[in-house]
């Protein structure tokens, strides 16, 4: 076995993990009907089974206005039974089970939520397309209630830790950031007050989880735009969190609906994501895609620990443990994250690659993912359920062709050197 802190214990509040390798919460969209499904119970006890110390499960909604996709978890009690069964089938294979928790914002339609998209403030979003009315002051204390009713759930469900989705262009990211906080009441305009619906869950959400659930948030290190929210503001947002008493920060950045890629990095497999839409559905962005793909959803260049050098600048500025997430698929990239003061590390594309990976890695068998970054699985993940191009049986060839593409680009080649 392989000696590395990477597979050394590490306790976020009241929970100990049995290493620092976290499943992050990358959208599986397998919670078909918005309750959890075989498939989702399938995948997560394989990662766990894999070796990470937690797997966490993704984007479950507090709400149903909360709701993107059909194949998205929405907490309410009848999906209890559900959810416990996967906890306990993750505990009984050793590892830990979060679960993130959080609220779209104006990412949807009423088709999927049930009613008029809400936001920070009123205006259209191009992302569904569809008219977004701002949420009034009365209604953020039954949002807020929302929270703590599903860390209630959370708890219920079997879960060690739950994690708060402050991140990404959702609706607490929206409430934050001014790109899309025009309110002039006491919720905007200054970043004190932008921050004060951030401020309201998160006590909130401390106060139901109490001294047995970690309470972990993602957020932005940067928004990836212009007009959005910049670095020295999002270091007010980590201080702030410190302050209130998480027991982690996951620093992530980009905005899902403005600078996707920000998020993720490498290219849009665009062929991937317009071939698996429903034509009926979204015609109009099958076609905007055709034609103003790359313009509508440009890329990021891709490197190994993309995020690193803007997460030291947080590292030094506070002083809870942190969690990294971006681009990790080698055991001496997490070794170098890890020996720049980082207490956890998220990994997404590699453990979708290869339920696996972290195993193998502690075996030696590998140094390295084979993943090789084509973005595949992030394409197909908006209508699909997330999976790897290598477990697709009889892929039609134009989308062959992009996957080759982008492998060729990103370094398919380095990884099989890392391994070797």
């Amino acid at each position: 076995m392989v000696e590395s802190p990477v597979f050394t214990p590490v306790k976020i509040g009241p929970v100990t993990l049995r290493n620092r390798v976290i499943r992050s919460a990358a959208f599986e969209n397998m919670a078909y009907g918005n309750s959890p499904s075989q498939d989702l119970y399938d995948y997560h006890v394989a990662v766990a089974r894999g070796g990470v110390g937690m797997t966490t499960l993704a984007y479950a909604s507090v709400n149903r206005s909360g709701l993107s996709f059909d194949g998205q978890l929405w907490m309410r009690k009848e999906i209890v039974p559900g959810l416990r069964r996967i906890t306990d089938a993750v505990h009984a294979e050793g590892a830990k089970c979060s679960i993130q928790l959080g609220h779209c914002g104006n990412m949807t339609h009423r088709a999927t939520c049930g009613c008029m998209p809400v936001g920070a403030s009123s205006g259209f979003n191009l992302y569904s397309p569809t008219f977004v009315r701002g949420l009034r002051k009365d209604e953020l204390d039954s949002l807020v209630e929302d929270f703590g009713h599903a860390v209630d759930l959370a708890r219920e469900a079997g879960f060690d830790c739950v994690e708060i989705h402050a991140g990404h262009g959702y609706l607490i990211s929206q409430f934050l950031s001014p790109y899309t906080n025009h309110r002039r009441d006491e919720y905007g305009g200054s970043l004190e007050n932008r921050m004060r619906l951030m401020r309201r869950v998160i006590k909130c959400v401390l106060e139901h989880a109490g001294n047995d659930i970690g309470v972990i948030v993602k957020m932005n290190m940067y928004d990836g735009f212009r007009r959005g929210m910049k670095r020295e503001e999002c270091l007010e947002v980590a201080k702030e969190l410190e302050r209130l008493g998480v027991h982690a920060i996951v620093l992530s950045a980009g905005f899902v609906s403005k600078a996707p890629m920000a998020v993720m990095h490498g290219a849009m497999p665009i062929k991937t994501l317009a071939y698996y839409m429903d034509w009926k559905k979204f015609w109009w962005l099958k076609a905007l895609l055709f034609f103003f793909g790359r313009i509508m959803i440009p890329t990021v260049p891709y490197k190994e620990a993309y995020f690193l050098e803007d997460a030291k600048v947080f590292r030094k500025a506070v002083g809870l443990p942190l969690i990294y997430v971006g681009g990790l698929t080698s055991l001496s990239k997490m070794e170098e994250v890890l020996s720049e003061g980082f207490q956890g590390l998220q990994v997404a594309r590699a453990l979708v690659h290869d339920t696996d990976f972290v195993n193998k890695l502690r075996s030696g068998e590998q140094k390295c993912s084979g993943c090789a970054h084509s973005n595949y699985c992030i394409g197909r993940m908006y209508t699909l359920e997330m999976k790897c191009n290598r477990c697709v049986e009889n892929l039609p060839a134009r989308l062959r062709r992009e996957v080759e593409k982008a492998e060729k680009r990103w370094g398919s080649e380095g990884n099989m050197k890392n391994n070797s």
